[in-house]
């Protein structure tokens, strides 16, 4: 198992998804702060306190995170078949179902990850903002509310991520139906019932 991390850490390390991600988390956060300048009966939204972490949590797990958490899973999955690999690891041999948790679970902590750097990018503007207003209770409120939304998104996404594979067609399919995906959550969160059974939606209760 510590082998089959290792390696699959050895390959991401070559890959440009993960600065793809943490550029895109980077951009979400500015175009969430960039909205936060629109005045509301003469006061901005970035005024309110938390109002900017909380913003940037729910337009990163609607519109950005799902495409790139699923285009992640889907790259460490699928390239063994499409690097034509898998057959040296057959001859190893390799336990396929092993290897196949092995790339759940970095997807899993890169998920967890990739909402822990938002969570020190948007806390770090909360703090140069209201730096007086804020107090330890409050961190660690939103601290574990980021952590908890990486581990359901995650989840919420899996499906996605086991249909590209069996597609085989190319992981970057993943990007495509991921954004379908949290699409189809805008109309599901507007009934209650369904934002609880919806895995994107539900990933935020």
């Amino acid at each position: 198992m510590k082998t089959l991390l290792w390696a699959e850490r050895v390959k991401l390390k070559r890959s440009k998804i993960v600065w793809i991600a943490v550029f895109s988390a980077i951009m979400a956060a500015f175009i969430v702060f960039m909205q936060g300048q629109f005045q509301y009966y003469g006061k901005r939204y970035v005024d309110e306190v938390t109002w900017y972490m909380t913003a940037t949590q729910s337009l990163g797990s609607l519109y950005v995170f799902p495409a790139m958490i699923a285009l992640m899973g889907s790259y460490i999955i699928c390239r063994e078949n499409q690097d034509d690999t898998m057959k040296s690891l057959a001859l190893i041999p390799v336990n396929v179902s092993k290897l196949a948790g092995v790339k759940l679970i970095v997807t899993a902590i890169f998920s967890v990850a990739l909402y822990a750097f938002l969570f020190v990018v948007t806390f770090s503007v909360e703090a140069f903002l209201h730096g007086s207003l804020l107090d330890a209770g409050m961190a660690l409120h939103f601290a574990k509310l980021y952590l908890l939304e990486g581990v359901g998104l995650f989840l919420a996404v899996s499906p996605v991520i086991a249909i590209v594979y069996r597609l085989k067609k190319g992981y970057w399919l993943a990007l495509i139906f991921a954004e379908i995906y949290s699409f189809l959550g805008l109309f599901a969160g507007m009934r209650s019932t369904m934002r609880s059974l919806y895995p994107i939606t539900a990933a935020f209760l």
